[in-house]
């Protein structure tokens, strides 16, 4: 039987709103736009109502894509202002389709492509060629070992792509530098080699501009957390051959359905996920239904994080590895989410399941999250904890009056077992043995309906044992859910969650050696004192505010890695 829910009158909601046929089916609400849908079932279906009613009565959708900066209330209107041009970014972006030509020519006769950075627009790159299948090396952190492996890879017929809205991204200057250094040792000109985007009048494009690099500028008005089909996002997809006219085709054909009050797929979605937030249902657990758009779980990972969760409130999100993974069972905090590409996906009993063109869907995710931004009641455009953190790395890097580099203090490990060192609160640790015991003091740490955040700051590549831990965790901590993500991404995005979001955190961060540095031309250290830097910075932030955070230190990385599943085993 189909049945349409009551709603007042003249804001009747004209999306299909199912009850189910038989005992156990759920209540469903289905919104669609072309390719696009948006399902929400079960127990998530009334709250979104309400919000929906409530969005819709205040002309949320119209007033978002008009580019009001009061949507979020007056303390935040200062940093909206200015910063919402990404709404119509489908339709303008279109405007950089000669500019990203140019720059392709550019690098006509290289067939690699290196994009170095952070921010959603990196990430937001990184999924347009996965899902395209082009091949784009991604390099958004400090490990040296990774590092150096991407700088043997066929230097001479590299091509280099530094976005850095601002300028003064410490990574990609260090980054920067180091492939300077390697194009000129493998004699070629680096201004044939690298492409820059930035803001006008930033510091970076003054350099550029003295070396002669090409300087794709970046537009201001497009805040770099919702950045997917800013500059930075299309050209490193453009350079590696994706047709990015046609993913902002995608984008742009969900633009009028966004604009309307009624049967808006972003709308449902913003109004499922901010209701959520407020319902309790704060963990929103993430996992790819049908693996057409791998890595788009990631994407939306920090999109929602760095958004919502701030003033102890939001959404923290979590990844899985499939929709069966551990960490997947049913709980009262838990909001479940199954992402598909056009073949979509089936929506849990209770929870949302979201289909659609990736073009579209970078445009529905990026609007939805926006307005739920607004359901919960935080400034999507704040980010006080990746700021303090950003700075608390900038001090730990400042070196001598002689221009020795700085050394990050690591103090005394509470516990060695074999190559792994134990750092963190003594009393966390009292009478532990091993690392089995201390693995088990961390899950005892984590309180009811909060949730265990892992942090690698390692290689993504040669370490990614890793990510097998998040798995093992979950199933030793069934009360909580268990996150996964490579330190400098928690660095720049969902530790914005982590350290200010709902209460409850636990953080489990892995640092480890290196076998060699590599340093950074014109600055007094390498990029091992770099990562450091990074992983104490993130810890000192989490401890200035409360968070429980231990580090686990591996002395040989792919042997601390192998302790680690043997004390995770049953």
């Amino acid at each position: 039987m189909r049945a349409t829910r009551p709603v007042a009158p003249g804001r009747r909601h004209r999306a299909d709103v199912a009850e189910g046929s038989g005992p156990g089916d759920a209540v469903t609400l289905r919104v669609t736009a072309g390719q696009l849908s948006v399902t929400i079932r079960g127990d998530a279906v009334a709250p979104t109502e309400e919000a929906l009613d409530r969005l819709t009565y205040d002309g949320v959708p119209a007033a978002l894509m008009a580019g009001n900066a009061g949507l979020w209330g007056p303390d935040a209107a200062g940093r909206a202002a200015g910063r919402l041009g990404w709404v119509n970014a489908p339709e303008t972006s279109r405007r950089l389709l000669p500019e990203l030509s140019e720059a392709a020519r550019r690098f006509a006769g290289l067939d690699r492509v290196v994009l170095v950075g952070t921010g959603g627009a990196v990430r937001a790159a990184e999924i347009v060629a996965r899902a395209h299948g082009a091949d784009l090396t991604v390099l958004d952190g400090a490990d040296p070992q990774e590092a150096r492996r991407v700088l043997d890879d066929r230097p001479d017929r590299t091509g280099l792509v530094v976005p850095d809205a601002s300028g003064r991204s410490i990574e990609a200057d260090a980054l920067r530098r180091i492939f300077e250094h390697a194009f000129r040792a493998a004699g070629a000109g680096p201004a044939e080699r690298i492409v820059v985007v930035t803001d006008p009048g930033s510091p970076l494009e003054a350099t550029a501009k003295e070396l002669g690099y090409r300087v794709v500028p970046s537009d201001p008005e497009m805040n770099d957390r919702f950045g997917a089909l800013s500059a930075a996002g299309l050209l490193p997809a453009a350079l590696c051959g994706v047709d990015v006219e046609r993913l902002l085709q995608e984008a742009a054909a969900v633009l009028p359905a966004l604009r309307l009050p009624y049967d808006n797929a972003g709308l449902a979605l913003g109004a499922a996920l901010g209701a959520a937030a407020t319902h309790g249902r704060d963990k929103l657990i993430i996992a790819e239904g049908d693996g057409e758009l791998p890595g788009l779980g990631g994407w939306v990972e920090q999109l929602v994080a760095a958004v919502t969760g701030k003033d102890g409130k939001g959404l923290v999100p979590v990844v899985l590895e499939d929709p069966a993974a551990p960490g997947a069972e049913a709980a009262g905090d838990r909001l479940p989410l199954i992402l598909g590409g056009r073949s979509g996906g089936t929506a849990p009993d209770t929870g949302l399941a979201v289909a659609g063109p990736l073009g579209a869907q970078l445009a529905l995710w990026q609007f939805a999250v926006a307005v739920a931004a607004r359901v919960i009641g935080v400034d999507p455009f704040d980010e006080p904890a990746l700021r303090e953190t950003h700075t608390a790395v900038a001090a730990l890097l400042r070196g001598t009056g002689d221009g020795t580099a700085p050394t990050p203090v690591a103090g005394e490990p509470a516990l060695v077992d074999g190559d792994v060192e134990v750092h963190g609160p003594a009393e966390l640790f009292h009478g532990v043995k091993d690392l089995r015991g201390a693995l088990d003091a961390v899950l005892r740490a984590v309180p009811e309906r909060g949730h265990l955040a892992v942090a690698a700051h390692l290689d993504r590549v040669a370490d990614a044992a890793a990510e097998r831990l998040r798995p093992l965790l979950a199933r030793r901590l069934r009360t909580a859910p268990v996150a996964f993500g490579w330190g400098p991404r928690v660095l720049h995005s969902t530790g914005q969650a982590h350290m200010d979001g709902p209460p409850g955190t636990v953080v489990l961060q892995l640092t480890g050696a290196a076998d060699e540095d590599v340093p950074v031309p014109g600055r007094p250290y390498g990029l091992s004192a770099l990562q450091l830097a990074q992983a104490f910075g993130d810890l000192r932030a989490l401890r200035s505010r409360g968070r429980t955070a231990v580090r686990l230190h591996l002395r040989d990385r792919a042997a601390g890695l192998a302790r680690l599943e043997s004390a995770l085993g049953d």
